[in-house]
């Protein structure tokens, strides 16, 4: 890395993103490895699933619009329903396989990214091989996996509190309540605010539990401890990261996946579909490289140093043995600013 342990303290948004880039571009082979392995993987099926759901809920839309129009009782209307029944069957299995692949490809990358970069900064990137990141991948996914669960439910508590809340809104702004109306946008921007926070807690636990011995709830308590000092920038990064995300979701949508209605050919939907698979592949990737950075910068400023030596000998792969950093590897050293 182009900063030592103690510099990394003062790096803002840009200059964390430029420490991603230039590791990525540092180490081009093995991140081109992981990408091929993982990431790509992982951006060409969210994209597929954009496309075959708009594909599955077109059907479905026009079943119901025939059921709509079929006489009651017709066995016009019983193979409609018939239909139906299929179709959403269809969705169901989709969406489930869908997520299961998702979670899966998800952890792989994030296990894979979050060691080699704490690879390169522990100096070991000369030892570090793409088979030796293959064999410590499938170690640590269950802790990710655990973190992912506890992430999972603390969003599900705070989307049903926020549907919870916005519903009584409604139900205030119907009877005629103007002070309803008024708060509507102050809770909106809080609740965004809140949903920018967990991710980026949720992520930096993700680090956490790859290189620490937390995992779950305790990884995310970890991570809200070490983004204190430097949530406005993980958060600015995170944000930024997520609307160029968006920004790609919402153009596959509309000229791939739609693009027929608007007049692009097949061959020119094709290549928009492949340039942008590569763009979502590049900003996923430079969002797993960053949020180790982020890590290792919010270790940083609060003078916690994961000693090289001892990070590199729980990242080392010895007869299939993989050992998380545990609390008393962590060496705390206070620096003098």
């Amino acid at each position: 890395m182009e900063c030592e342990p103690e510099e990394l303290q003062f790096l803002g948004a840009v200059g964390i993103a430029r420490e991603s880039v230039a590791i990525l571009r540092a180490h081009r082979p093995l991140y081109g490895r992981i990408a091929a392995a993982f990431v790509l993987p992982l951006s060409a099926l969210f994209l597929a699933h954009i496309a075959i759901s708009h594909a599955l809920f077109t059907t479905i839309d026009s079943d119901d619009t025939a059921l709509d129009s079929s006489s009651p009782g017709t066995a016009s209307q019983d193979r409609i329903l018939r239909r139906l029944a299929a179709d959403w069957s269809a969705l169901v299995l989709f969406k489930s396989a869908y997520l299961l692949a998702l979670l899966l490809l998800s952890l792989l990358s994030t296990a894979a990214a979050v060691f080699s970069v704490a690879s390169v900064y522990s100096a070991k990137y000369d030892a570090l091989t793409f088979p030796r990141v293959l064999s410590v991948v499938p170690r640590v996914w269950r802790r990710l996996a655990a973190t992912f669960l506890a992430a999972f439910a603390l969003l599900a508590v705070y989307n049903l509190a926020a549907v919870a809340v916005f519903l009584a809104l409604l139900v205030a702004t119907e009877n005629g309540s103007g002070l309803a109306a008024v708060v509507f946008f102050p809770i909106l921007a809080a609740y965004v605010a809140g949903l920018v926070y967990l991710g980026v807690i949720w992520h930096l636990a993700s680090v956490v539990s790859v290189l620490e011995d937390y995992k779950g709830f305790h990884a995310m308590r970890k991570s809200k401890d070490l983004i204190k000092g430097k949530l406005r920038t993980a958060s600015a990064i995170f944000f930024t990261l997520n609307l160029v995300f968006i920004v790609v979701e919402l153009a596959f949508r509309a000229w791939v996946v739609q693009g027929a209605r608007h007049g692009i050919g097949a061959g020119a939907r094709l290549l928009l579909g492949l340039a942008l698979l590569a763009l979502l592949c590049a900003v996923v990737m430079v969002a797993l490289v960053v949020q180790t950075v982020v890590y290792l910068v919010c270790k940083s400023y609060h003078h916690e140093s994961i000693d090289k030596s001892n990070i590199s000998d729980h990242l080392e792969v010895y007869l299939g043995d993989y050992v998380p950093l545990k609390a008393s590897d962590v060496q705390m050293e206070h620096f003098e600013v």
